[in-house]
């Protein structure tokens, strides 16, 4: 290209290269904020949760039993195999490093080899306060070393995380219930209803812990990959991907920043966020703000990953991809090649009650996605895994849009699902 050629889209060539570079400068600056940077909030996980203690236990400095690498496993904390040096490959391979120590643990949150789970350490070595990170409850590992213990995957939904369990570690939770309205034995009655890979953000927003019908009002733990085009990432529609990583970094996480949203500065609607001032929340510096741009570069650089090799039959799911466009419908939301429609729909209009929906700004949900549907499985389908099969969604559509399905075209359907 000459120098007064330009690109299709307007740009010189110079112009275009620049535009890369920065791009991929983002993007590698977003990768290590969503993996390392816990945005101050240790000064809620350690200061007022001690949760840092919990996991030194009384023979490190802290209290109770500590947590051992085997018990950070069992709740679903991750440990990613590249930050493990050589030795310690070596002693986990011949058993001579001590999987029921908190010790350990202590020695592998010094090599940030503990997936979305930063400590900080003073002169001695001591463990002094750890925070979390957006890779917390949004990365895995594959499991290529063991169980809980691979190659990261970044954008994976943990669901396996037991988020409820670990904030159960703290001696001090008086401040959350208080913050709720609960009695202690209440809070963690409602922490333990949660269970593996599930989360209740609104809680700390309106207080509501439970579900008409009774059940925990808590969500699963959503993927943060193929978002790229998405314009709104939560179930409900809250907001783009920036604005929902500012609401968790601030609200969620309770790191340093700033979060203005004039829709929680409803007394009725969102008492707890009134009553704690999460409508507008300051910090000086803002420790979140300005890495916002960068993080969302990253997310939108992860691709919905795909199945494995073998886990789908390929000439069923080439005749439910057929199923999927016509007879079942499932394309009027689920449009290609996003797999969305970026629209709000109402409850009504997919067949289930409101209670999520309305506990939302926008009142209805959001068509999510299917890319990489075999990732987020665990746990069910839908916000709150109601729907615990690829089968039960399916049953659920064929009989709420009285489809006539098939006994083999929902079979094939499965198999289409399978290969996203």
């Amino acid at each position: 290209m000459k120098k007064d050629e330009v690109s299709s889209a307007g740009l010189p060539a110079s112009g275009m290269a620049a535009n890369k570079e920065k791009n991929k400068s983002l993007v590698t600056e977003g990768r290590e904020i969503f993996r390392y940077d816990a945005f101050g909030d240790g000064d809620f996980w350690s200061g007022l949760l001690h949760i840092d203690k919990a996991i030194a236990g009384v023979n490190n400095g802290g209290f109770g039993a500590g947590v051992s690498p085997k018990t950070a496993l069992s709740v679903g904390l991750k440990v990613d195999a590249d930050a493990l040096p050589a030795e310690v490959v070596k002693g986990l391979k011949e058993g001579t490093i001590n999987l029921d120590d908190p010790a350990t643990t202590i020695a592998l949150l010094k090599l940030n080899a503990v997936v979305g789970v930063k400590g900080n350490f003073n002169n001695e070595g001591g463990l002094k306060s750890i925070g979390i990170t957006c890779a917390s409850c949004h990365s895995t590992v594959d499991n290529s070393f063991a169980p809980g213990i691979g190659k990261g995957l970044d954008g994976w939904p943990n669901r396996d995380l037991n988020v409820g369990a670990i904030i159960s570690l703290t001696d001090n939770a008086p401040p959350i219930a208080n913050l709720l309205h609960v009695d202690e034995p209440t809070l963690r009655s409602v922490l333990g209803a949660w269970g593996p890979g599930k989360f209740a953000a609104v809680l700390f927003m309106d207080g509501k812990a439970v579900r008409p019908d009774g059940k925990v009002a808590a969500n699963l733990i959503p993927a943060a990959f193929g978002l790229k085009n998405i314009d709104l990432t939560t179930y409900t529609g809250w907001g783009d991907i920036s604005y929902w990583n500012s609401f968790v970094a601030n609200l969620e996480m309770h790191g340093k920043g700033n979060f203005h949203d004039d829709r929680l500065n409803d007394p009725i609607k969102y008492p707890i966020a009134v009553e704690n001032g999460f409508w507008n929340v300051t910090h000086t510096p803002d420790l979140i703000t300005a890495k916002l741009p960068a993080l969302r570069e990253y997310q939108h650089s992860i691709d919905a990953p795909k199945p494995p090799s073998g886990s789908f039959d390929h000439g069923a799911a080439g005749r439910g991809k057929a199923v999927f466009l016509t007879k079942a419908k499932c394309a009027t939301c689920h449009k290609e090649p996003l797999l969305a429609d970026n629209i709000l729909h109402s409850a009504a209009e997919l067949g289930i009650d409101d209670f999520e929906a309305k506990r939302s700004p926008t009142g209805k949900y959001r068509t999510t996605p299917l890319g990489g549907l075999f990732a987020r499985a665990k746990g069910g389908f839908y916000h709150d895994g109601r729907f615990a099969t690829y089968d039960d969604v399916v049953n659920h559509y064929n009989a709420f849009q009285h489809l006539n399905l098939t006994t083999t075209e929902k079979k094939d359907l499965v198999e289409y699902l399978k290969s996203l």
